[in-house]
């Protein structure tokens, strides 16, 4: 069986892109005959290792050029770009003869639908229905984000399946008959857990604004006077680098916070600290929030929409605190920060929750949904 992604690039540190280099890679062991197509490779490797075995296709039509520039730039680029991208993706899926074609979400679901090339079309999702309105942007873009997300709901319906990660985000899309939850599954195994004992707190994701690190900067001023000798780390990059190192600045907390770089050795990362926080605005399931569980990591995380509810159990593995709530957040880290007992305790419950997400586990829902997919056609 031949099974198709389509993504924006592989080359970034994301949880997308490792939970599909992931999936991949598992496919490709099992037999599976895997093609990743992408649009915004730009010659770069992908970040996480994929299996010799996958080929990588790019279509060159690199959309993230624009991206940062005016809302007329995007209004006079983006039609033709889509042009050529549903023109050669066209050309590609006739020429490879998937089986199965997955759309990642990105700028060709709205089209690949209307791809008659004779493979079952899968749409799935990495963020909740919300995701656009959670921009915060203003203006002609926030009106464009409320008219897309509109688009959304009639694009989902198109697909012979639709799956979301979580029983929270399937509810807010209504009933639907082709939708399907499948959550993701932990990116590694490990029986090494953090011993709970170092004074670190770390945090892992792009420098956007959907990941909220300024927020976490803030409560980490709050909590600076009390823990001193605690300091944080917030693992990642992105456009917004700059402005968190200026507020870091700001505060004067160079010696406590530090903006670090990427790494394909994360599990360092997690063995090293004794807390994990996640100040994201929205997600869809975090990855991150499993693999700190499958570290033993205790979590204070931003209840937002979704997958954070679905993961912590409030008071058994961490604590959850309203979306926005920087003196909540701030006060729960708290708490964890100065009871390493209490941390111990809720790392063991953590460490056993994790399970839940084994790979084998999630990875036969997909292999089921994949030859059910292939007999209907």
């Amino acid at each position: 069986m031949k099974i198709l992604y389509c993504i924006a690039g592989t080359c970034h540190a994301g949880g997308m892109e490792r939970v599909l280099t992931n999936k991949a890679n598992y496919l490709v062991a099992h037999g599976m005959d895997v093609v990743i197509v992408t649009t915004d490779q730009r010659g770069l490797p992908p970040f996480f290792e994929l299996d010799p075995r996958i080929r990588c296709i790019d279509l060159h039509i690199d959309y993230e050029v624009n991206n940062g520039k005016s809302f007329l730039n995007k209004l006079v680029h983006y039609p033709l770009k889509q042009y050529k991208h549903k023109r050669r993706l066209k050309q590609l899926l006739f020429r490879e003869h998937p089986d199965v074609t997955i759309s990642m979400f990105c700028n060709d679901a709205h089209f690949i639908p209307g791809i008659k090339d004779g493979s079952a079309k899968l749409l799935e999702i990495h963020f909740s229905k919300f995701k656009r309105m959670q921009y915060g942007r203003k203006g002609l873009w926030r009106l464009a984000d409320w008219w897309r997300s509109k688009q959304d709901e009639k694009t989902v319906q198109r697909f012979d399946k639709f799956i979301v990660l979580t029983e929270e985000d399937r509810g807010y899309w209504g009933a639907l008959s082709n939708i399907r939850v499948i959550p993701n599954a932990l990116t590694f195994s490990t029986s090494q857990v953090s011993s709970l004992e170092n004074k670190k707190v770390v945090a892992i994701g792009r420098y956007t604004h959907q990941k909220g690190f300024e927020r976490l900067i803030d409560a980490w001023n709050i909590l600076a006077p009390q823990f001193p000798d605690w300091t944080l780390e917030i693992v990642g990059d992105g456009e917004e680098r700059s402005g968190l190192q200026r507020q870091i600045q700001l505060y004067g907390l160079e010696q406590q916070i530090a903006l670090v770089s990427p790494t394909r050795n994360i599990e360092r990362i997690y063995q090293e600290a004794s807390l994990f926080v996640l100040s994201s605005r929205y997600e869809g399931l975090p990855m991150v929030l499993l693999e700190a569980q499958a570290f033993g990591l205790p979590v204070v995380s931003f209840a937002c929409k979704c997958g954070p509810k679905d993961i912590v159990e409030e008071g058994v593995t961490g604590y959850l605190v309203e979306e926005g709530d920087i003196q909540g957040l701030a006060r729960q880290m708290a708490v964890l920060m100065g009871d390493e007992s209490l941390r111990k305790q809720m790392g063991r419950n953590a460490k056993e929750a994790s399970f839940r997400y084994s790979e084998e586990t999630v990875m036969q829902q997909w292999l089921d949904m994949f030859r059910c997919c292939s007999l209907k056609k």
